[in-house]
């Protein structure tokens, strides 16, 4: 019994345990399989444009509509029936406070219909705004919101939900061209995901099994009409895609050759702009050093000349003060006054004379006066009267 009872406890175990081993490989097979996606559209992005006609995006979008759809609740309805939803209706809520948003705009187009639809005309829209990674992020931050819509292990709900969204920002960088009324709105069919772009399988060398057996057997199965005529095509398919593979490996190094051509011509006018305004700037440097030299100059000649007019200054004001007291000198030698003042006056100007250039004016006032006469008259009567006392002195009479 005890032994009955284990063994029901084990495959209890198991019959739980499957359930959840699935959803967890579910889950990391989408979010693999969105990663390898990604890759593929910035590699597709470097030599073409991305529109609805890339089977690389219509991959891309298949991924992304199973990843938002992954475990998705229905919606009850009032007499207990469950109606499938649309991840359109979640990011219509999750996402109706990302400013700008498109979700009003693509509510009111007229030609998308159905909720899927909707959801499928916002990847494109989103891509070509370059906030898809914006919106999945505020649609998983808003975690009531996401819990009332999905069930428990469901991907938005698990920690590759981060791991989403980091993903989906490397695609801002790609610039998408959609036309919102194709074929790929169409919401009547759901989405497929090809896996055979992702898939690689490497044969190791101890295999039982070889190419060259496996199609020898199919081809002696076979009849004539199955014989290597129908097994060819596969390999020159895949000569094609080598030789597809190797143009555009080509075409890319043409490309990087013709920017390198492009960034080093730059680089030589640039060097040729920065020689030329080396140039102008020692000039320029010269120009300031010889006006600040003059500058100089012409500050200390200022200086001088200041100097100098200040030095006229002061010997103008001493002249002046000269020529009040001579005119007061000149005021006392006029007729009206005694023999005495005028003594006195010329003793005055005797004593207030100097050896300078000044006393030329000073002389020069002094012949001008009047009086000049009346002065020269009396010195000559003072000089002439010792010479006649001495003539008529006793000793010198002639006989």
């Amino acid at each position: 019994m005890a032994a009955l009872g284990l063994g029901g406890l084990s495959a209890a175990a198991r019959r739980k345990s499957g359930p959840a081993r699935n959803a967890a490989v579910e889950r990391r097979n989408l979010i693999t399989v969105c990663r390898f996606s990604v890759k593929t559209l910035i590699d597709r992005s470097c030599f073409e444009t991305i529109d609805d006609s890339s089977p690389e995006f219509s991959n891309f979008a298949a991924i992304l509509e199973q990843i938002l759809s992954h475990r998705l609740k229905g919606q009850v309805s009032w007499f207990g029936y469950e109606s499938p939803r649309s991840f359109w209706d979640y990011i219509r809520v999750a996402c109706r406070k990302v400013s700008p948003g498109c979700i009003c705009s693509i509510e009111s187009m007229e030609n998308v219909g159905s909720s899927r639809a909707k959801g499928r005309a916002w990847i494109r829209v989103a891509l070509m705004e370059k906030h898809l990674s914006e919106y999945i992020s505020t649609a998983l931050r808003d975690f009531k919101t996401t819990r009332r819509f999905y069930e428990d292990g469901a991907i938005v709900l698990g920690e590759e939900a981060n791991m989403l969204a980091g993903m989906l920002l490397g695609l801002n960088a790609i610039d998408f061209s959609f036309c919102l009324k194709g074929e790929g709105l169409d919401g009547s069919f759901p989405a497929v995901i090809d896996y055979t772009p992702y898939l690689k399988f490497t044969q190791s060398s101890d295999s039982i099994s070889s190419d060259e057996e496996e199609l020898r057997t199919l081809g002696s199965s076979g009849s004539e009409g199955s014989t290597p005529e129908n097994v060819g095509p596969p390999f020159i398919t895949d000569e094609n895609s080598w030789y597809n593979k190797c143009k555009r490996v080509e075409h890319k190094y043409r490309l990087a050759l013709e920017q390198k051509g492009y960034l080093e011509e730059l680089v030589r006018l640039r060097e040729n702009q920065l020689s030329q305004s080396v140039s102008q700037n020692k000039l320029l440097l010269q120009r300031i050093e010889d006006m600040h030299l003059a500058h100089k100059m012409e500050k200390e000649q200022l200086e001088y000349i200041i100097v100098e007019l200040q030095d006229q200054l002061k010997s103008f004001h001493s002249l002046e003060q000269l020529s009040a007291e001579v005119s007061l000198s000149q005021s006392s030698l006029e007729p009206g006054h005694s023999q005495d003042g005028k003594q006195d006056g010329i003793s005055l100007l005797h004593e207030g004379k100097e050896d300078t250039p000044s006393l030329l004016g000073l002389c020069g006032s002094l012949t001008s006066v009047a009086s000049y006469k009346s002065l020269t008259s009396l010195k000559s009567s003072e000089c002439l009267a010792s010479p006649t006392t001495e003539m008529t002195s006793p000793g010198l009479t002639p006989s």
